[in-house]
């Protein structure tokens, strides 16, 4: 890829650019800021029950974090690519990397989690449950490639439809966020047909058939190397790395802070741990024990050895790149940047394990992850059906069902596969407290008027 040609300040919808005081780059960080996307993100569950006596981490304030960290790994590396290669960089080229590359990685890092639904990854997973559980009654309603991404639903791609759809009377181009930093949170850049058919071998894909044309705009403004043609497959935009490394970073150590907060894990294992780390990168641990001394809460030695780790994970994931940077830039590195450090180091590797066995296989975890599994998959399964009717075959019941619908979640004139989107629209974009509170009330749990 030339690095003169993977960014532009190109937008979806129809916004031309404008001279301001910001740059293109810093505007999509603030479009974002101030979406009501973004702002859902704050009652959204990260990894624990939402919310409780106790602060710890949802989707909001971890993706800000991710943020902070995006920021500094873009600017590094920014500076890099400006030194390393001014003699192939034009005077744009020059300034993006030097003043801009920091504000897209967090400007993507904002809008990472966007397209994830309610109840963390239960929500995701009971989302395409319920398309495979009722196959046999609406697939013959899709085409093949639609049906591949009902059944394999997830929040990556989710996030481009959130992020760039243009939903029943708004504005074209959804937030309007340059292809840039769109391109840097496609981590699955691929059909889900072709995870299906084993065409490709990725966990996931990047975006539903609906914004197929989107995204192949996307891909030509920032000129994504594409592997196939029908079904699209490409390979992934070099910023992806450094979006994919500052998520990583957080959701594994924060993780531990918030366990360590809410007495799921002991004070002295989360600073074993932590410690362990700091040591193996060969740091004055010394050092860092004399300062824990003259802390004596539990959660601020936490919180200053959480700090340590994070700093050590940054350097770490900006070596890995630098190191890798020709494999990257060819669109072939096939693992993540904090990945090939877990490989080679095993305090890491402690700590995946231990979040694994302590944290995320916790009882109020896994009741949080059941509990929402089944009020995702029940709003789905009271909207669904009746949306799928002809409008002169549904009965009262489905009427009634449809006017809780908002006006923009609505395509009547559309195919059934948009109509199912739109469905998915509202119901994935809901807060874990108002999918409940809407569970409760169709199901009759709660009766009565709240304004």
């Amino acid at each position: 890829m030339n690095l003169n040609q993977i960014f532009t300040n190109q937008r979806t919808g129809n916004n031309p650019n404008t001279t301001a005081s910001r740059t293109d780059f810093q505007r999509d960080f603030d479009r974002i800021i101030f979406s009501s996307a973004f702002r859902r993100l704050q009652n959204k569950t990260q990894v624990f029950p939402l919310p409780g006596s106790v602060f710890v981490h949802n989707r909001l304030t971890h993706s800000l974090e991710v943020s902070s960290v995006g920021r500094s790994l873009g600017s590094v590396i920014g500076e890099f690519i400006a030194e390393n290669f001014k003699s192939d960089l034009t005077e744009d080229s020059k300034n993006f990397y030097n003043h801009n590359l920091g504000n897209v990685i967090a400007a993507a890092c904002l809008c990472h989690d966007v397209g994830n639904p309610a109840f963390g990854h239960s929500g995701e997973d009971a989302i395409a449950s319920y398309f495979d559980k009722n196959e046999n009654d609406i697939k013959f309603k899709f085409s093949e490639k639609e049906w591949a991404d009902l059944v394999n639903f997830e929040g990556n791609a989710n996030a481009i439809r959130v992020l760039a759809h243009q939903q029943q009377g708004k504005d074209l181009g959804g937030a309007q966020l340059t292809f840039t930093t769109l391109a840097s949170i496609a981590k699955y850049p691929c059909e889900a047909v072709a995870k299906k058919k084993g065409i490709v071998h990725r966990k996931k894909f990047g975006f539903f058939q609906n914004e197929k044309e989107t995204f192949l705009e996307i891909a030509k403004g920032v000129n994504l190397i594409q592997e196939n043609d029908e079904p699209y497959i490409f390979k992934r935009h070099p910023f992806v790395w450094l979006v994919e490394a500052a998520d990583d970073i957080c959701y594994n150590i924060i993780d531990m802070e918030d366990a360590h907060r809410l007495g799921i894990i002991s004070s002295s294992d989360c600073e074993n741990l932590f410690l362990d780390l700091i040591e193996s990168e060969n740091q004055d641990v010394k050092k860092v024990k004399d300062k824990l001394v003259a802390i004596s809460n539990d959660n601020e030695r936490v919180s200053y050895l959480r700090a340590k780790v994070i700093n050590a994970l940054i350097n770490k994931s900006i070596e890995s790149f630098k190191t890798n940077f020709t494999t990257i830039l060819q669109g072939n590195l096939d693992k993540g940047l904090l990945d090939i450090y877990r490989d080679g180091n095993k305090a890491l590797q402690e700590i995946e394990k231990y979040s694994i066995a302590k944290i995320y296989n916790h009882k109020a975890v896994v009741e949080i992850e059941n509990a929402g599994y089944n009020v995702m998959y029940e709003l789905l399964d009271h909207f669904i059906p009746s949306v799928l009717k002809p409008k002169d075959e549904r009965k009262s019941y489905d009427k009634m069902a449809l006017k809780l619908l908002p006006q923009q979640f609505i395509y009547e004139e559309g195919s059934d596969y948009q109509k199912t989107l739109g469905v998915i629209d509202f119901v994935s974009g809901m807060t874990d407290n108002y999918a409940t509170d809407l569970y409760r009330k169709i199901k009759g749990i709660d009766i009565g008027m709240t304004m």
